[in-house]
C-alpha cells in the first residue's frame, strides 16, 4: 500500500483557505508566533471592480473587532485619571433616560447594562447613516431596558458607541483623533483609523462584497456602518501584527488594565458558543478571541497568549464565517 506523506503545513493553510483564492472578494491571513510573522499573506481581491489583490497592507472594516479598540480606548483614561470603569454612564451622558441611571461604564464594556439594542430602534427604511451620537438620541427616548443593571448578559451594540462617547466626553477629542494619537501612532498603525465619510481616506481599502443571485456584488455600507464605537475601525494585518504585540506588555495598556481587558467578567449567553466575556475580548478556555460581521465583511482574531500565538483572519466577503477556519489554522502551530 502506498504512504501518503502528511501535507505540509503551508499546503494546509492554502487548503483550508481556498475558498478565499481567485478572482473573487478575499482575505489577508496573518500568523503569529512568539512574535514574528510566520504567515501574512493575501488571497483574492480587496476590490473586484478594478482586480485589486489582497495582501498585508489591505485595511478591512474590523466590524465588531473594533471593540477591543474601544475598550482600550477607555482603559487608557482610566489610566490617565480621566474617568473610572466604575463610573455611571450618566455621569458623562446625562440625557441618557432613568431607566438606565444606574448603568456603569463597567457594564456597557461586559454587554450587562440592559441598554435596548440601536438598530431595533432605528426607523425602516433609515434615511443616510447613524452615528454615535444619533444612538444615544435614539436611547435618550427609551426609557426602558431589556433587563436590571449588571444582571445578565446581552451583547450590545448600543453600549459600546456609547463608549466612544464617553471617550470624546472623557478626553475632550474626537474618537478618531483620540484612537489616532494615543494607540494608532505610538504602535506604528499607520494604516489604521476609525472612519468618517469625508475625513481621511483609508490607504489600500478594501471593499465590502457579499453573494447576491450567485454573483458576488458590493455590499460595502449600511445604515449602521458609520457608527464607530461598536465597529467602525479599518485595519491590516500588518498592522494588527503590532496591536497584537502590545498586548503582551506595558507599552500602552497597564499589567491592571490588561488583566481587566482579558478577565472572565460575565458568561456568555445566546451566542452559540461557550465563552466568557471581557473588555472587547471572548475568553473561552486558553483563548481570547473576536470576531466582527457586518455587510460584507467577516473577521476574526484568535490568540492563544501562553502559545505566543495568534491567528488575524480578515475578509471582504459575507460568507464563509471565518472563526472556524482560524481555530484550524492555529491548531497547525500549537505545541510548535
Amino acid at each position: 500500500m502506498p504512504v501518503t506523506a502528511p501535507p505540509t503545513r503551508d499546503a494546509a493553510i492554502d487548503a483550508l483557505m481556498q475558498r478565499y483564492e481567485g478572482e473573487a472578494p478575499g482575505a489577508s491571513l496573518l500568523v503569529l508566533k512568539d512574535g514574528a510573522a510566520v504567515v501574512a499573506r493575501g488571497y483574492g481581491r480587496a476590490e473586484l471592480a478594478r482586480d485589486i489583490e489582497a495582501g498585508p497592507a489591505t485595511a478591512y472594516r474590523l466590524a465588531s473587532v473594533s471593540k477591543q479598540f474601544t475598550a482600550a480606548a477607555i482603559l487608557l483614561l482610566a489610566q490617565d485619571g480621566r474617568l473610572s470603569i466604575d463610573d455611571r454612564a450618566r455621569k458623562w451622558l446625562p440625557p441618557l433616560p432613568d431607566a438606565a441611571a444606574a448603568i456603569t461604564l463597567r457594564q456597557l464594556l461586559t454587554h450587562t447594562s440592559g441598554l435596548v439594542d440601536y438598530e431595533d430602534l432605528m426607523q425602516e427604511p433609515y434615511d443616510g447613516q447613524i452615528r454615535d451620537a444619533g444612538v444615544l438620541a435614539l436611547l435618550e427616548k427609551e426609557n426602558r431596558l431589556y433587563f436590571a443593571p449588571g444582571s445578565a448578559y446581552r451583547y450590545s451594540n448600543s453600549g459600546y458607541a456609547l463608549l466612544a462617547l464617553v471617550v470624546e466626553r472623557a478626553s475632550g477629542m474626537a474618537y478618531p483623533d483620540f484612537l489616532r494619537s494615543r494607540i494608532f501612532q505610538p504602535l506604528g498603525m499607520d494604516g489604521s483609523l476609525a472612519y468618517v465619510a469625508g475625513g481621511p481616506e483609508v490607504s489600500h481599502r478594501a471593499f465590502g462584497h457579499s453573494e447576491i443571485d450567485g454573483r458576488w456584488q458590493r455590499t460595502d455600507q449600511s445604515s449602521t456602518s458609520a457608527v464607530l464605537g461598536d465597529g467602525g475601525i479599518y485595519s491590516s494585518i500588518d498592522d494588527l501584527a503590532r496591536w497584537d504585540a502590545a498586548l503582551y506588555d506595558d507599552r500602552l495598556l497597564s499589567d491592571a488594565s490588561r488583566a481587566l481587558a482579558f478577565a472572565p467578567h460575565v458568561k456568555v449567553v445566546g451566542e452559540g458558543f461557550d465563552a466568557h466575556y471581557g473588555f472587547g475580548w471572548r475568553i473561552t478556555g486558553d483563548t481570547l478571541w473576536h470576531s466582527g460581521e457586518t455587510i460584507g465583511f467577516r473577521n476574526v482574531i484568535v490568540r492563544w497568549p501562553a502559545q505566543r500565538l495568534t491567528v488575524v483572519l480578515l475578509s471582504n466577503r459575507n460568507d464563509p464565517e471565518p472563526y472556524r477556519t482560524a481555530l484550524e489554522i492555529g491548531a497547525l502551530f500549537l505545541g510548535d
